[in-house]
């Protein structure tokens, strides 16, 4: 058996020989300095760095070697690609830099050019006075209440305890989707709501229910066809007026102020019995007019300004909706958002409301 050839000369591998490394290390230097953009010199990398570069071809021949020439040659082509790498990192540390404030010159902005923005939007005061409202019973501990606009005849009139012979009834109040015999419309008020609501649950209950309805109403600068309500019912044991009267106070203070109070005159509603309409106190005169202050505009010095209405949940609507009124009790009450808006911000046309001129909802701004 022949022993080791110790005799092995690595400069018989052409590719480690001395002149082989060093032209492989000008060339990569060459390249690499000659690489005008990062695309260039990952392209050199591929060149002069990866797995079929001279340098890493001569890699692979080492150990091939006798261990005598091993250290040699390593040391060779170890430190010419250390050489090679070291270049492309400082050339890419260059080019980086150079691409990096090239960007910074194309896409620089001048910041004292007039600016060419659209017209900012505004959300609609009423949408605003709706959450603010709902916002107020929340913190009561009530909850919201939702249900759709294309209503039953039955849900938004029967259950209500309204006869076929109310005049709410008739073609001239109430849209009607379809033929009036179908018994589909367009909710006349958010009612129907609280009828769901009985009817989905049980008592206790303490729901508002904010939201838009339909009355074949002309359009002028108090009247439109549309517009938004918000209806509150309790339905507790032991509920009465006094709960009632002291829910609308609570109510109108934190809408108009401290110390603004209501009153409840006698009035008439299918759906409760006793029913009253409900006045709120002049916020602006806080009544004095009436007592022979100065004349007040807002309550036509009457100390007092119809607001909505009001009343104990009539024995048959609970009936209707499964809840024995020999057991539970409740309230309810109602007042129009474009009216309390009104009232709030002066507003004079029921028109403005529903035109869209986003200037109006501008004048505003987020306070409603």
């Amino acid at each position: 058996m022949s022993g080791p050839n110790t005799n092995y000369d690595p400069v018989e591998v052409a590719l480690l020989r001395p002149e082989a490394v060093s032209a492989a290390v000008d060339a990569a230097l060459d390249a690499i300095s000659h690489a005008s953009s990062l695309e260039e010199l990952k392209s050199v990398r591929i060149a002069h760095v990866g797995d079929r570069a001279p340098l890493s071809l001569a890699n692979r021949e080492i150990g091939a070697l006798p261990p005598a020439a091993k250290a040699e040659a390593g040391k060779r082509v170890g430190a010419a690609r250390a050489r090679i790498n070291d270049a492309m990192q400082a050339r890419q540390d260059e080019l980086t830099e150079a691409r990096d404030a090239a960007i910074l010159v194309q896409e620089a902005v001048d910041v004292t050019l007039p600016t060419q923005a659209g017209p900012r939007g505004a959300r609609h005061p009423l949408a605003l006075l709706n959450e603010r409202i709902a916002d107020i019973f929340v913190a009561m501990g009530w909850s919201v209440a939702e249900g759709p606009e294309v209503e039953l005849e039955w849900l938004n009139f029967d259950a209500l305890n309204m006869p076929a012979s109310h005049p709410a009834r008739t073609m001239q109040d109430t849209f009607f989707v379809a033929p009036e015999e179908s018994g589909v419309l367009l909710r006349t008020h958010t009612s129907p709501i609280q009828i769901r609501e009985m009817l989905r649950h049980e008592p206790p209950l303490y729901i508002v229910c904010p939201g838009r309805v339909f009355r074949t109403d002309e359009l002028d600068a108090t009247h439109v066809p549309f517009f938004h309500q918000v209806e509150a019912l309790a339905v507790d044991k032991g509920l009465s007026m006094s709960h009632l009267k002291g829910t609308l106070n609570a109510f109108a203070e934190a809408m108009f102020g401290v110390g603004i109070t209501t009153r409840l005159r006698p009035s008439y509603f299918p759906f409760t019995e006793p029913s009253a309409e409900v006045d709120l106190q002049c916020f602006v005169c806080r009544g004095a007019s009436a007592a022979g202050g100065d004349p007040c505009r807002t309550c036509r010095s009457e100390g007092w300004i119809e607001w909505g209405g009001a009343g104990m949940v009539h024995p048959k609507v609970l009936q209707v909706c499964g809840i024995d009124p020999d057991i539970y009790s409740g309230f309810a009450f109602g007042m129009g958002v474009e009216r309390t808006l009104m009232f709030r911000r002066d507003v004079r046309d029921l028109r403005d409301l529903i035109e869209g001129d986003v200037r109006f909802s501008h004048f505003f701004g987020g306070d409603i």
